[in-house]
């Protein structure tokens, strides 16, 4: 797996495609585990992002009301 930090898309593309791997019927067990793992990376990474940035809509939010009040 790539270890650069990748994009929200690049990460989801991926993840995308180590599914395409896995849902083929001519995968062999030894592939399926490799893409499987890669997969588990991609979701995490994709994951993260998506932490990161509900964090940062929160504190935007937050911001926004404290300026109301």
């Amino acid at each position: 797996m790539d270890e650069k930090k990748l994009s929200f898309e690049e990460a989801f593309a991926k993840l995308d495609e180590s599914v395409r791997k896995l849902s083929a019927q001519d995968t062999s067990l030894e592939d399926a585990m490799k893409s499987y793992e890669e997969g588990l990376g991609y979701y995490k990474q994709c994951r993260a992002i998506l932490d990161e940035a509900k964090q940062k809509i929160e504190l935007f939010k937050k911001e926004e009301q404290d300026e109301e009040s």
